[in-house]
């Protein structure tokens, strides 16, 4: 006698050939791919200010900003650059980077999704496969 699980090992030893479909991709959703756009401009933007924050942390740690503090003034009238690098300035500048480069990667989304549109008239399409492994 045969118990169900020799049955599904029997039946799981079999190999179905894979089945392939070949499709043409002639059409990206404009709004779709603003959408889409937008939220990998976020998550950039996060990285940035991320990035600004560690990147200030670490300069600062090391006392790089006061050995560059000290040159200033010895080259300057006595002129500190603290007051111009600080950890609020810093920041303002990564906000201010951040939704630029979230306006940008948005709108590039944007742009590259009509040159593709108006692309696939001339050129047909991108050919993708997809298999059933």
């Amino acid at each position: 006698m045969s118990t169900v699980a020799d049955k599904l090992a029997n039946k799981s030893s079999h190999r179905t050939s894979a089945k392939q479909v070949r499709l043409r991709l002639v059409y990206i959703d404009f709004w779709s791919a603003v959408k889409l756009s937008f939220l990998a401009a976020v998550a950039i933007s996060i990285v940035t200010v991320v990035t600004y924050f560690l990147v200030y942390l670490v300069i600062q740690t090391t006392g790089l900003i006061g050995k560059v503090d000290e040159f200033f003034q010895s080259v300057t009238d006595g002129a500190s650059i603290t007051q111009f690098v600080g950890l609020p300035q810093v920041m303002a500048f990564a906000a201010v980077v951040a939704i630029l480069n979230l306006v940008v990667v948005t709108v590039m989304g944007a742009v590259v999704a009509g040159i593709y549109n108006l692309a696939v008239k001339v050129t047909g399409g991108l050919l993708v496969g997809f298999t059933s492994n």
